[in-house]
This record gives C-alpha cells, sequence and structure tokens, in this order.
C-alpha cells in the first residue's frame, strides 16, 4: 500500500493543484468585474456577466461531463478538461490585449466548461488515488481546504496588481493570467505520463441498462437541486457585490464607498479564509452534528448576517484592524457570512442524495448542471443594486438563504421511500 501511495503522489499533487485551479478561475470574475466596469464601463448588471459566462456552461456540460467520465475514465477527460481551460484564460489574457468585453465574456463561457468537467473530475479521482475510505475522504478534505485557499488569494492577488483605480485593465491582470496558464500546462504533462486507476468505467453492457426512475423521481432531490443552484449563487453574489461596493466611486450615481482595489480585493479574501475556517469545522464536527443540524444552524446565521448588514447604516463604521481600513459594520457582517457558506454545499448534497442509492451517480450530474446558479442568482443581484442600491441589493441574498432554511428544515424530507434503489 505505501508502493501505491508513492507512486500516486505527483498526480495526487497535480489534483491538488487542480482543486486550487477551479477554486482561482471560478473566482477569477469578481476581481475581474472590477476591471470591466472601469476599462469598458460596464454596469453592475454587466459586470456580472463574467460569472454568468462561467457558470451558463455548467448548464450544457454537466451532464455529458459525467458521461465522459463514465466513458473515457479520469485521465482523457481530465486531459481534455485542463486543455479547455488553457483555451478559456487564454482568450480572457486576449480579450485584454485586443480590449473587447465580448471576447473577455467568450473566455469566463470557455473557462466555465473546464471548470465543470474538473468538478466532475477531481473529487472521485482524487477519492481513488487515495484508496477510497477514510484514506480518500482525508485526502478529499486536503483538497477542499486547497479549494478554499485558491479562493482566498484569487481576489488579494487581482487587488493588488489593479492598483490605482486609473490604472485598471485587464492587462493589469495578466500575472494572475499566466499562473493559471502555467500550472494546466504542468498539469498537463504531469498527467500524460503516469498511470491513473480507472474503477469507474462502464462497459458497453453496463451502459445499456435502462432504469425505471430517475433521482428526478424523488422530491427532496428536485429540492436540493433548486438549493444547488441557489446556493452556489450566495456563495458568489455576496463577496462579488461587496467587492463593486467597496471600489465604486463615492460620486458615482451608484455611490460606493471609493476604497483602493488592493485593500477591497483583501477584505474579499477573508471571506473566502472565513470559508475555508467554516469547512474545517464543519469536518471536525460532521461525525456528531447532522447535515440537516448544521444547514438550520448556518441558514440562521446567514439570515442575520445579511438583515444586519442591510439595516446597518452606512455612517457606522468600524477600523479593521489588520488592514487600518475604515468600512461600515455592513461589510463586516457580509464578510463573515463566509462562515455560513462554508459547509452549505456538502450538507445540500448530502440531504438531496440520501437515499437516492443507485441513482446516486445521476444525481451528481444533475447537481453540476444546476451549478449554473452562480452565474444567474448574482446577475439578478446586479441587477437590482443598479436600480435599487448596493446593500438593498442583498434582499436577493435574503430570500436565497430563507429558502436554504426551509429546505433544511421541511424540503429534505424523503417522501419518496417506495422507489426501489437497490
Amino acid at each position: 500500500m505505501s508502493t501505491e501511495k508513492k507512486n500516486y503522489a505527483l498526480p495526487i499533487a497535480m489534483m491538488f493543484a487542480l482543486f486550487f485551479m477551479i477554486a482561482f478561475v471560478t473566482g477569477l470574475p469578481s476581481p475581474m468585474g472590477v476591471i470591466v466596469a472601469k476599462q469598458f464601463g460596464a454596469t453592475n448588471f454587466e459586470s456580472q456577466l463574467g460569472f454568468l459566462g462561467n457558470f451558463l456552461a455548467y448548464a450544457f456540460m454537466g451532464i455529458p461531463a459525467g458521461i465522459m467520465l463514465k466513458k473515457f475514465g479520469y485521465k482523457k477527460t481530465a486531459l481534455s478538461a485542463i486543455g479547455v481551460g488553457f483555451v478559456g484564460v487564454g482568450v480572457q489574457f486576449l480579450s485584454g490585449q485586443v480590449g473587447l468585453f465580448s471576447i473577455y465574456l467568450v473566455g469566463t463561457f470557455i473557462s466555465g466548461f473546464s471548470m465543470c468537467m474538473l468538478n466532475t473530475v477531481v473529487n472521485p479521482m482524487l477519492n481513488t488515488l487515495g484508496g477510497g475510505g477514510n484514506s480518500g475522504n482525508r485526502l478529499l478534505q486536503f483538497g477542499g481546504s486547497i479549494n478554499s485557499i485558491g479562493a482566498t488569494i484569487t481576489p488579494m492577488l487581482v487587488g493588488w496588481l489593479m492598483g490605482a483605480e486609473a490604472g485598471r485593465t485587464i492587462e493589469k491582470a495578466n500575472p494572475a493570467l499566466f499562473l493559471a496558464l502555467g500550472i494546466f500546462a504542468l498539469a498537463f504533462v504531469v498527467l500524460s505520463f503516469v498511470n491513473i486507476p480507472e474503477p469507474h468505467m462502464e462497459t458497453a453492457a453496463e451502459r445499456k441498462v435502462k432504469h425505471s426512475h430517475s433521482p428526478l423521481s424523488f422530491r427532496h432531490f428536485i429540492f436540493g437541486a433548486i438549493a444547488i443552484f441557489i446556493y452556489v449563487g450566495i456563495e458568489i453574489g455576496i463577496p462579488s457585490t461587496a467587492n463593486l461596493f467597496m471600489t465604486a466611486s463615492k460620486t458615482a450615481t451608484n455611490a460606493g464607498l471609493g476604497i483602493e482595489a488592493t485593500t477591497a480585493g483583501s477584505i474579499v479574501g477573508v471571506y473566502w479564509l472565513l470559508m475555508l475556517v467554516g469547512r474545517l469545522i464543519g469536518a471536525s464536527i460532521g461525525a456528531k452534528v447532522s447535515s440537516k443540524s448544521m444547514m438550520i444552524g448556518v441558514s440562521a446565521l446567514g439570515l442575520v448576517l445579511i438583515l444586519a448588514a442591510i439595516l446597518s447604516p452606512i455612517t457606522t463604521t468600524v477600523t479593521l484592524p489588520y488592514f487600518g481600513t475604515q468600512v461600515p459594520l455592513s461589510i463586516v457582517f457580509l464578510v463573515l457570512c463566509g462562515l455560513c457558506t462554508s459547509i452549505m454545499w456538502g450538507g445540500v448534497f448530502n440531504l438531496a442524495v440520501e437515499g437516492l442509492g443507485k441513482y446516486t451517480a445521476a444525481g451528481a450530474g444533475i447537481f453540476m448542471v444546476m451549478v449554473c446558479g452562480g452565474g444567474i442568482v448574482p446577475l439578478i443581484q446586479g441587477f437590482v443594486s443598479d436600480h435599487f442600491g448596493y446593500l438593498n441589493s442583498y434582499w436577493v441574498m435574503f430570500a436565497c438563504i430563507a429558502y436554504m432554511m426551509w429546505y433544511a428544515l421541511v424540503g429534505c424530507k424523503n417522501v419518496n421511500k417506495d422507489i426501489p434503489v437497490e
């Protein structure tokens, strides 16, 4: 067993790198939204189109990615995903060279295809490389932590690269894009030359088997799929709109706080850092506290924090100790929401697939499709913020978290136990 671990050390390291890349590339539209708002004069609604492009790809690729995994295996699917990701980030780089917003959006859409494929691959692949069981789960926990680190670094790095407002162009983010291209290229080369176990490839006979039901035959799964759609929108919308709010000029029609991009990006990075903290806490208590209880707890806290952010007077400010910057108390409440969003994905997934048996794998593919909510919900929030102000747009987030609470309390109950799942 020790030899097996030694043999797989390199591909495991590459899977960790890809966990980092999923968060890094998925998080790029947040600071890039600040850039395009300046460079192309985009509205808040338009600045969120990068997220729409990225996550809309999941709607098209979620189920095909699962089919690819079963038909071609981990290695070929992962290599295809890395190649697509390299092209997507390359197109975003090209958009800075030619100065076209439309090309930037095409780049985010292509990147979204890659992120969907990688998300479909890296979790089961890392579990397999770890030997399954507790060992595989431990690797997945490490991978999730690295994913959070990537999400933390992205707004900080790009915010630092942006510099002063007058110089905000996509070209300023080139070093971050080059980093992404380099990791993709390295991962492609390494995975090309290593052997990876393929225990989940379907045979031709298995692919011909037809089931009488599907995950959509289960009411609690349908409500769970909706919850995933909403959750990804919550996770992305809260920090992205906060970033726009902080960096927008005080003299703009939709007045912001006028905080420099470097500082704002670092503050948003704390949100993602708190997601890491929340995931570590969730992992440590997961054996003792049910997913339902954790979901109820974080949803209740999220509702309180969002309500406090909306209702707190903008004139009530605090000085952040590390940054030395005065921000409204509302920003602090929004950043703290990272603790709440941290365990929601895992909680919803556990509740939604409970009792699905042989339909669980198909359910996971549908979940990947519903990740497109990460592009649609922030777009709705961006529209509301254009017309009613940044803080008022968080009523969208309040309504979304209220649904998560309802799902944990009521919607997660399996009322279709009569369906055979063995």
